[in-house]
């Protein structure tokens, strides 16, 4: 199950992170993960498996925020989860250690790659996953995909009091 939900977090990301706000806190050293991991016991990785319990056992995604449909949400990591399960795709070994105090390089060495960084990105992971995207199907997919230009046109337009005090006496 596991396995199959690092393989897809990159797309999952874009229906639990749904607005240009949710990438804001998918940044190294916050509550919320940003490295596609996993852990029995630490906060830092993607997936957590907190205190095994036998037939209780749970299995917590981490990154969504309070924006996003659950009901989407669980779909694609529903779905992800099955095609792990059916697959028998292996995860790698977790993380027993912050992600966030690892360098670049043991991050690299152990396979764990960042989630999308924004919005537009995620959508792509999102489109390039044929999964996912038929869990979904077209009619989703493509109220997804105008949410997600129309948010993006609205940002990537918009005139941030930050620019103003970073350039406006500058330039």
């Amino acid at each position: 199950f596991i396995g199959g939900l690092l393989r897809h977090a990159p797309a999952i990301t874009r229906v639990a992170n749904p607005t240009i706000n949710s990438y804001k806190r998918l940044v190294p050293g916050y509550e919320a993960p940003c490295y596609v991991s996993w852990s029995a016991g630490n906060r830092s990785a993607l997936v957590r498996v907190p205190s095994p319990r036998g037939n209780s056992t749970r299995v917590e995604f981490r990154s969504p925020d309070p924006t996003c449909n659950p009901y989407l949400a669980f779909a694609a990591m529903l779905t992800a989860g099955m095609e792990g399960v059916r697959e028998e795709i292996e995860p790698p070994a977790g993380i027993d250690r912050n992600v966030y105090h690892m360098t670049t390089d043991d991050r690299r060495h152990a396979g764990i790659e960042m989630l999308p960084g924004d919005l537009a990105e995620a959508h792509r992971d999102l489109l390039a996953d044929d999964l996912i995207c038929r869990a979904f199907g077209p009619h989703v997919v493509d109220a997804l995909t105008s949410v997600a230009e129309a948010e993006w046109d609205a940002f990537r337009t918009a005139v941030h009091p930050w620019e103003l005090d970073r350039y406006l006496a500058t330039y």
